[in-house]
């Protein structure tokens, strides 16, 4: 019970943080906008100046994908770390954001950013989402192929970390072929942001993320009995095969989601779960899962306001996230060190 009351306590609190971050997300930036400039332009009076453009075509966008992306990266994190028992599982770890990657380096390295499918041209931005789909697509239905042979959770695992050798490789093989300017291109996509996903691209990135989202809402209950082992909780009926596909999939969809349109975010899936854990002080997933995703949503938001706040530049998201992340994996790897001596 005091779980319960600590978490609901905690989810205000990370509520009344996000209301606060888009707020100030809104006005700040490389161009401050007042905040009775702002009311004006959100109630609709203010429809043709340059602030009204920049919030609604930029800010706006910029933050419901901040919050998708951070949500969707915590949540995957928490599911690989709950399937697998691991405190450093994360998105990365089974080459899903690796595939992307891959896929991305396809378009960008190869093709020219064009690609032909079914007959019809896609150039562009479009041409690069799609490819990080297909690419991160691939490796979860290898994933999954692969997890109805390998019945043991920590050879899935490794399996996941041997595939994602094999695709960073390959990626490399394509750097090495590349122009200068293509592999530019696609260094610049390879730092992240979440200024690419424009208004015309928000109704699938939305659609995708929660898919997966729901999906991982409706496996709290098997989560919680397969914390407690496989073996416990087969005997409490879940089907130990068949969550497991399904975790992998609502992982696939969210980790593809977020590195197709964001880019490959680094540390959110790692620490976010830790963090969360650290604020609720419990496992029960009941009160984890939601905890997790506000705590994403939130952190990742905060990462974005850092970055627009220099002028006239941008700093990118894979230059902040380290600084938030990289201390939680460091204390998380020190406090397990010490509760083994």
């Amino acid at each position: 019970m005091k779980s319960f009351e600590r978490g609901i306590k905690t989810n205000i609190l990370l509520t009344v943080l996000l209301v606060l971050l888009v707020v100030l997300n809104l006005v700040f930036g490389s161009v401050n906008i007042p905040v009775s400039r702002l009311l004006r332009i959100l109630l609709g009076e203010d429809e043709q100046s340059s602030w009204a453009y920049i919030v609604w075509e930029s800010r706006i966008p910029q933050i419901l994908t901040a919050a998708l992306c951070g949500a969707s990266l915590a949540t995957a994190g928490l599911l690989l770390q709950t399937t697998f028992r691991n405190p450093l599982a994360g998105p990365s770890i089974l080459g899903i954001t690796n595939g992307a990657g891959l896929g991305v380096g396809i378009v960008m390295l190869i093709t020219g950013g064009i690609i032909s499918i079914g007959g019809s041209m896609i150039a562009g931005f479009m041409a690069v989402i799609t490819g990080a789909l297909i690419g991160a697509t691939a490796v979860i239905m290898l994933l999954l192929a692969f997890a109805t042979v390998v019945r043991n959770n920590i050879m899935l695992l490794i399996v996941g970390i041997m595939i994602s050798f094999l695709v960073s490789s390959m990626v490399m093989l394509l750097n090495f072929f590349a122009t200068s300017d293509n592999i530019h291109s696609y260094v610049m996509w390879g730092m992240g942001s979440f200024s690419d996903v424009g208004m015309d691209a928000m109704p699938y990135f939305t659609a995708t993320c929660a898919v997966g989202l729901i999906l991982s809402l409706l496996l709290m209950k098997p989560l919680n009995a397969i914390l407690l082992g496989d073996y416990y909780a087969a005997n409490l009926g879940v089907d130990i095969k068949r969550t497991r596909l399904l975790l992998l999939t609502a992982t696939g969809i969210l980790t593809a989601a977020s590195t197709a349109f964001c880019g490959p975010i680094a540390f959110v899936g790692l620490a976010v779960p830790h963090i969360a854990r650290m604020l609720t002080n419990t496992s029960d997933h009941t009160i984890l899962l939601p905890t997790t995703m506000l705590t994403g949503a939130v952190i990742c938001m905060l990462c974005n306001l850092i970055c627009v706040m220099p002028e006239n530049t941008v700093i990118p998201i894979n230059a902040v996230t380290p600084v938030f992340g990289a201390p939680v994996i460091i204390y998380i790897m020190v406090k397990a060190g010490y509760s083994q001596k």
